[in-house]
């Protein structure tokens, strides 16, 4: 299981990739987290209405009333422009950082010696 500190700095990067294929209430992000992070993450839903009302104050993310499929009032977040484009710069941003980490817990340096 990846501990929450491990994964903390990048829940917000979860949704937003979530919110890339529509809208979506928070208790279905966070089943949907839970279900493709399987045995390895899931998400406190503490740490989920942290992350949707972080976005939603940075304009990464709207938010309107809506019904859920079982007739409840849920609160929809879709990702903004802003948002997408978040995405794109946090995105190549993990990319890098992971490359970056994988020299150490592998013993390789680039360019030089471990």
């Amino acid at each position: 299981m990846i501990s929450a500190d491990a994964i903390r700095g990048y829940v917000d990067l979860m949704v937003l990739s979530l919110l890339r294929e529509g809208p979506s209430y928070a208790y279905e992000l966070a089943q949907r987290i839970t279900a493709i992070g399987g045995d390895d993450y899931s998400i406190k839903q503490t740490t989920l209405y942290s992350a949707v009302k972080r976005l939603e104050a940075g304009g990464l993310v709207s938010a309107s009333a809506g019904v859920s499929p079982t007739g409840k009032p849920r609160t929809y977040y879709r990702i903004t422009e802003a948002g997408v484009a978040h995405v794109a710069l946090k995105t190549e941003e993990w990319h890098h950082t992971k490359t970056v980490v994988d020299r150490f817990v592998t013993g390789t340096a680039q360019g030089g010696t471990p």
